[in-house]
């Protein structure tokens, strides 16, 4: 046995044979911020044979409160959360094959995302994104494992299709807009990041090495601050629950459209096109010589006019900053960008 993974494989719950199945198991992220970076670092030293980090966004210097896998370079260069991700992993780990996706994952592509993966990790920000990847799962029998995580509290849940209810089955209708607190107002401390990565990825590791007897089947929930510690039993999955009980993937069979979504804390709006394509970056800053000050690197573009940032990359989508208004966004994008 390797002797960078002999602690390991000494605990008993993992073993050799464990580790072993570690080797050859397959790892989907989707988010690489606060929650998806702890997950993708903890599974890199585990030994966690094949990584699929999954980002949209870019390294900011506000993330790095929180998101332990960027440095202050990363920030300085707005590198691509997965590339930044996918290179520290290499740093930590080479026997990792680590895979970098700048996309949004959407109904387009999120059955081509989970496809031959073990086990997916939920670390993004948003309840749309998590429906979606419940019905994506759900659909393909996929064990996924749920997290969110503002200000200190934070909760998770595992869902193993046909077997525990699913996220449909307990949230049956996303939560309505400003109804609850997000980062952007409640901000989020590190300590809660970690406490809901760490269980998130135990529950990986248990999933992946077959120990299902171990597994904590709950919702839980934690507030550091508080000193609060819940855990609310599942029963049995909801025979009536849209997604595991009657097969309706609604989020999957959505038409695909362009949108505009606002950007937790941002003072940002990220606008996509519809349908899928690729942007000739060096081209598009020749063009945009005139329009402001310019810099490019091989993942993304921005652009500085006015009091606006436009962040542009290869899938097409731009991060508009310095507005919190959709309408804006999409009035920039077209400028700049086109349609």
């Amino acid at each position: 046995m390797n002797e960078r993974y002999s602690r390991q494989s000494l605990f008993e719950g993992i073993g050799e044979a464990g580790q072993q199945r570690l080797f050859g198991s397959r790892v989907l992220i989707i988010g690489c911020g606060a929650l998806g970076s702890a997950q993708a670092e903890a599974l890199a030293r585990a030994g966690t044979g094949r990584l699929r980090i999954v980002d949209r966004d870019f390294v900011e210097a506000s993330n790095l409160q929180r998101q332990t896998m960027f440095t202050e370079r990363d920030a300085r260069e707005r590198l691509p959360k997965a590339v930044a991700c996918v290179r520290r992993i290499a740093e930590i780990n080479s026997d990792i094959k680590a895979e970098a996706k700048v996309i949004d994952v959407s109904q387009q592509n999120i059955e081509r995302l989970i496809k031959g993966c073990d086990v997916v990790l939920d670390g993004t920000d948003n309840f749309a994104t998590r429906f979606l990847i419940n019905d994506a799962c759900v659909k393909h029998h996929i064990n996924w494992v749920y997290g969110a995580a503002v200000g200190s509290y934070g909760v998770t849940m595992t869902v193993r299709p046909g077997v525990t209810p699913c996220l449909r089955c307990v949230f049956a209708e996303m939560p309505p807009a400003g109804s609850a607190p997000t980062c952007d107002t409640a901000g989020v401390i590190m300590p809660i990041i970690s406490v809901v990565a760490a269980v998130q990825t135990t529950e990986a590791l248990k999933l992946l090495i077959g120990r299902l007897e171990n597994l904590h089947n709950s919702l839980m929930q934690f507030d550091v601050w508080r000193n609060e510690w819940r855990r609310v039993a599942l029963g049995s999955p909801t025979p009536n629950c849209p997604t595991c009980g009657l097969g309706h993937y609604e989020m999957l069979e959505a038409e695909a459209s362009d949108f505009a979504a606002v950007l937790c804390g941002r003072n940002a709006v990220q606008v996509a096109p519809r349908g899928a394509t690729r942007i000739d970056l060096a081209a598009l800053a020749e063009r945009l010589q005139t329009s402001g000050e310019v810099q490019v690197n091989p993942y993304l573009l921005r652009l500085h006019t006015g009091e606006y940032e436009l962040t542009v990359f290869q899938d097409a989508r731009a991060i508009v900053r310095g507005t919190d208004d959709p309408t804006t966004a999409r009035s920039l994008y077209a400028r700049y960008i086109g349609t």
